[in-house]
């Protein structure tokens, strides 16, 4: 999971780790998904490339850490909620069943809805500091 962290968020996020944790718990929960962590973050095309084989090896790896070690008992971000998946900040996805929760460490958190339950089709503004 401090992978998944690690390449997947700013690296002094704090928020931003916790919320992909949170995604990555998320996932681990549901039926669509593998019912690991180490399933769910090494599942091909879901998170950055190389995530299970690159070096961790910039100031942000202890804080990806802690962070994964705080998400394995049982922290989560508090407005991620039902929400099992993100991407970039950035960029801009164009499809009708985008209801977004979240935007924190350069990442827009999303459900998947019915198109007629989504009520947030843009991200959110970005928030920090909400995590310990």
């Amino acid at each position: 999971m401090a992978r998944a962290m690690y390449f997947e968020s700013i690296r002094s996020s704090r928020d931003g780790m916790i919320a992909v944790g949170s995604v990555v718990m998320n996932r681990v929960e549901s039926d669509a998904f593998p019912n690991t962590i180490c399933g769910v973050v090494s599942q091909e095309n879901q998170f950055a490339p190389g995530v299970m084989t690159r070096d961790m090896n910039s100031s942000g790896t202890p804080l990806a850490q802690a962070a994964a070690l705080a998400v394995y008992n049982g922290e989560r971000h508090p407005d991620i909620a039902n929400a099992q998946f993100f991407h970039a900040a950035w960029y801009e996805a164009n499809f009708n069943n985008i209801h977004y929760v979240l935007t924190t460490g350069g990442n827009a958190f999303y459900e998947k809805r019915r198109p007629e339950d989504v009520t947030a089709r843009v991200p959110l503004p970005p928030t920090e500091g909400i995590t310990g």
